[in-house]
């Protein structure tokens, strides 16, 4: 819980980039790019829900990181992942999950 921590700090302190250097997976993960795209704003960052194939590119608030949702995806993207991502932050999940979570409704039963 203190990695999800600090990397929530990480975060919310403005740290954007991060170093990824495991080899890509499959082609979304060319989408996770380095360069900080033009539609993320001030106190939002990229979040590229995938899974099963599925995945979708959200743009999220930095208010997300406090919410316990998320910060259980934020451990299983660790867990998967790692923290050494570059550019968007993957999370292993379908979109429609992510998208629960940012309207407010749990995806877990």
């Amino acid at each position: 819980m203190m990695l999800i921590r600090s990397f929530v700090g990480k975060i919310e302190k403005g740290v954007s980039h991060f170093v990824h250097r495991r080899p890509p997976l499959n082609d979304h993960f060319n989408e996770a790019t380095s360069v900080l795209p033009d539609d993320v704003m001030e106190g939002y960052f990229a979040v590229l829900a995938i899974k099963d194939g599925e995945s979708k590119r959200f743009i999220v608030g930095l208010h997300y990181l406090n919410d316990p949702a998320f910060i259980e995806l934020l451990d299983q993207a660790q867990e998967e992942f790692g923290f050494r991502q570059q550019g968007t932050l993957i999370v292993p999940c379908q979109p429609q999950e992510l998208q629960k979570i940012l309207d407010g409704r749990s995806w877990r039963a």
